[in-house]
């Protein structure tokens, strides 16, 4: 990122915070989603839960400027539709002027800090529906992990419920990512297996007065086919962890793809920070496989 572009962005949020709202307002947003486009959204909320490791390096997604100029690198790229993150990452992509004709999903809740007494507290700290309207974006996505041993689910459950009823209202998505997760000698993994994700699809399908306008975002596990068959809401695929065999990676996101009712990609660290770390070249990958 050149100097400019620094200067831009820190010269700003210290003297003209309100430049923030009016670049939003002033966004020329995403054409109207057709029914037979696939989208490639690139996520970029890690960080907020203090995620910021790669591989062997734990703060590979430290330096924010690095970190933002992986992006506009991504977003540059006409088959990139858009992007998922919170606050402070939407912001400095809308000052650098990243996010014309774009989508933009707004992350919610971001409560629960990996390694943290309260690591499955994921409760809403980020977007609110609100700021989402407001700002004029396209939706909110929100975790949801169930974890039948602690009781905090139950919370989880409800904010989610109420946060997919007020996106609805404002005919905004909702985005919800569920996970059945499990907790081992104190410590929680969400288990990434077919029927693990079909019981989450369930759950997290149901929640809100209305369905209307709900997303599923799940991961790609063996047997996609019988996953995808669990719910008539519009899915996306995660893209998870950095894959150090990113040809196995590719190849099962494109059969993922095919399937019915599968509408695209949202994925981050195996785009930003790919394993050869040619951004440009992952990006160009993916929007291939659509």
């Amino acid at each position: 990122m050149n100097e400019r572009q620094r200067n831009i962005l820190t010269e700003t949020r210290y003297s003209r915070p309100h430049a923030i709202a009016e670049a939003a307002k002033a966004r020329t947003p995403h054409a109207a989603l057709q029914g037979s486009e696939k989208l490639l959204v690139v996520a970029a909320d890690h960080t907020a839960r203090g995620m910021m490791g790669i591989g062997s390096d734990p703060l590979a997604m430290a330096n924010r400027y690095d970190l933002l100029e992986r992006l506009c690198t991504a977003l540059a790229n006409p088959g990139v539709n858009g992007v998922l993150g919170t606050p402070d990452i939407v912001e400095d992509l809308l000052l650098l002027g990243a996010l014309e004709n774009k989508v933009v999903f707004g992350s919610m809740n971001r409560g629960g800090i990996p390694g943290s007494v309260f690591e499955l507290d994921d409760r809403f700290g980020a977007f609110n529906v609100k700021s989402i309207v407001e700002s004029g974006y396209e939706g909110g996505k929100m975790l949801l992990r169930i974890n039948y041993g602690d009781a905090g689910t139950a919370d989880t459950l409800a904010a989610c419920a109420d946060a997919v009823t007020r996106l609805a209202e404002a005919k905004k998505v909702a985005m919800i990512e569920p996970f059945m997760n499990e907790t081992t000698d104190g410590r929680h993994r969400n288990v990434l297996t077919a029927d693990a994700v079909i019981h989450s699809m369930a759950i997290s399908s149901a929640l809100g007065a209305t369905s209307a306008y709900s997303w599923l975002k799940v991961p790609v596990v063996e047997d996609m086919a019988r996953v995808v068959e669990a719910t008539t809401l519009p899915i996306v695929l995660l893209g998870g962890d950095r894959n150090d065999r990113p040809d196995e990676m590719y190849r099962s996101w494109q059969e993922a793809l095919a399937l019915p009712g599968v509408r695209g990609l949202t994925v981050g660290r195996n785009l930003l920070y790919p394993l050869d770390d040619d951004v440009e070249g992952a990006v160009k990958t993916a929007v291939n496989l659509l």
